[in-house]
């Protein structure tokens, strides 16, 4: 080791500079660390969820930065921002590991004290479903308290998903997408639609022509796949650890998860390898 490469060399002084726990904001974000029971695992159980709603916010800023370039009708640089949406997903869902660690007894022990705190209720994981396009009117409830939480939820549910945008994107270039699809309530949760299915055939058909709507479309199922997997995972540590007993948040636990894992986001970029 040269004097160059010597530790003595770092910077060590921050009364005038910021530092890294300055900068990160360390103090504040460890001091949302609260265990409310002095249960061993409740430490984890907090750490994996805030871990958790961290990687959802980085998700939702990448996917509405996404959906803004694609309104303007730019197909490439979403691409990145899509890509590193997967990545995160995939940190999520290697999370569910983590938490798996924690046996039925270990949970027992803190979950009386949370009362109908659950999941179900993250702001951060509801706006990312409504951007993906899974829009239901009920989950918007339990935000209906915070209208700093509501109010950008509720503005998600009636505007176009991602996927709607790139709908838009296939009529800009003459595929025939109907006008009742673009035109649609975006409230509701998209169904197939068997013109677009048509459209979406005319590009899998010949990717080297619509090379840019193909690998948008790959990217969109990088997407759902990676939260598909997610969900499952999901499903999987309730079942390992809580059984099948009702979710602290009301729902019937891994019986609603199971019927979650049916939803399908981009059905015809599904359907459309059956038809090829």
């Amino acid at each position: 080791m040269t004097d160059r490469d010597s530790p003595e060399q770092a910077y060590t002084d921050f009364r005038q500079s910021l530092s890294y726990g300055d900068y990160l904001h360390l103090d504040e974000l460890k001091g949302a660390h609260q265990p409310i029971t002095d249960a061993h695992d409740e430490h984890l159980f907090i750490a994996v969820h805030h871990v958790s709603e961290v990687w959802l916010g980085l998700i939702v800023r990448e996917l509405q930065a996404a959906m803004s370039l694609l309104e303007q009708g730019i197909t490439d640089a979403p691409l990145k921002m899509l890509t590193r949406v997967v990545r995160a997903q995939e940190q999520m869902t290697d999370a569910w590991e983590v938490l798996k660690t924690m046996t039925p007894a270990d949970y027992l022990q803190f979950r009386w004290a949370f009362g109908h705190a659950s999941g179900f209720q993250s702001q951060g994981y509801r706006m990312v479903e409504f951007l993906l396009g899974n829009r239901n009117p009920v989950l918007l409830r339990p935000h209906e308290h915070r209208p700093d939480l509501h109010g950008p939820l509720d503005a998600a549910m009636h505007a176009p998903s991602v996927y709607d945008l790139t709908l838009r994107l296939l009529a800009a270039r003459g595929l025939a997408v109907p006008p009742e699809v673009l035109g649609r309530d975006f409230s509701h949760k998209y169904e197939l639609n068997e013109a677009v299915l048509a459209a979406w055939l005319q590009v899998y058909s010949d990717p080297a022509t619509y090379w840019d709507l193909y690998e948008l479309a790959e990217k969109l199922v990088d997407v759902e796949d990676n939260f598909r997997r997610w969900r499952f995972n999901h499903l999987t540590t309730v079942e390992r650890v809580i059984g099948f007993k009702r979710g602290s948040g009301g729902t019937s636990g891994a019986n609603y998860l199971r019927q979650v894992l049916d939803i399908v986001l981009f059905p015809e970029l599904w359907e459309v390898r059956t038809r090829l």
